[in-house]
């Protein structure tokens, strides 16, 4: 006889796969998450890196001392870009009344939720993947360690629940598809006032202190870290606490709003 545990990873095994299955129907949705930040990456490193690596007081300087710095930031970038279109898959659910139609079915109520985040951690590793191929071929190198790359790996995961998350959240308390496709738009822009693209001390004295302490900063100064090899340090477990903060709010929002949608 099976168990309400095993009821539910069988529904969520069913619901993630109705998750993949979307992506592979509406690619829009992924090439958008993948292409954005790899404009952005092609536009800093070759219209701005020449002048911006030169700031950095690196060895190498110019363009390729910009590509090594700029590279997290973007990374980070590509993760934040999938909220958005996690955002709009949920949205598209809870406003066409498929929701609606599962709440009268008997699955386990947190497979719908999960496979929202199974899809979403799906599309991360698509759009990380593709940034750092492509940051490879411009001549992008990690200097870290068996090690670090593990630890890096790590805080990619954690980033990526967290986001996912809150997006899921965003997308279940959108009134619309429109509104859920720009409620997480802050996401994707937060990393521009972080060290992700300049240093936090090279930008004014107010805008320096936010980018020093909003949440994006640990997290992608800690990833630099550890692709350079030189360590995650302190920035790295800040980042976990921002990751625990913003994953576990968003996970308890998500299925509050759910559980009490008048709606669905």
């Amino acid at each position: 006889m099976s168990t309400p545990l095993d009821l539910a990873v069988r529904d969520s095994v069913t619901m993630s796969r109705r998750s993949l299955r979307r992506l592979v129907r509406y690619p829009s949705l992924t090439v958008i998450v993948v292409g954005m930040p790899l404009v952005f990456l092609l536009l800093f490193v070759f219209v701005f890196g020449e002048t911006l690596g030169a700031g950095l007081g690196g060895v190498e300087g110019g363009r390729s001392e910009y590509l090594r710095y700029v590279v997290p930031g973007v990374l980070v970038m590509a993760l934040a870009s999938v909220a958005t279109s996690t955002a709009i898959s949920i949205a598209m659910d809870m406003t066409e009344g498929i929701i609606a139609r599962f709440k009268t079915m008997p699955i386990a109520r947190v497979s719908v939720l999960s496979g929202h985040v199974v899809g979403a951690l799906v599309q991360s590793v698509v759009a990380f993947g593709a940034v750092l191929l492509v940051a490879i071929a411009l001549g992008y190198r990690t200097g870290g360690s068996a090690g670090d790359l593990l630890v890096a790996a790590g805080l990619v995961v954690a980033v990526s629940l967290a986001l996912t998350w809150l997006s899921v959240m965003l997308g279940i308390g959108a009134k619309s598809v429109e509104t859920a496709s720009n409620s997480p738009m802050i996401l994707v822009l937060l990393p521009f006032l972080s060290s992700g693209f300049v240093p936090t001390e090279t930008l004014p004295t107010g805008l320096a202190w936010f980018a020093e302490y909003q949440p994006f900063t640990p997290v992608i100064e800690a990833l630099r870290g550890a692709l350079d090899g030189t360590g995650a340090g302190t920035d790295g477990w800040v980042a976990l606490g921002w990751c625990a903060v913003v994953g576990l709010g968003g996970y308890l929002g998500s299925r509050r709003i759910y559980d009490r949608d008048p709606t669905t």
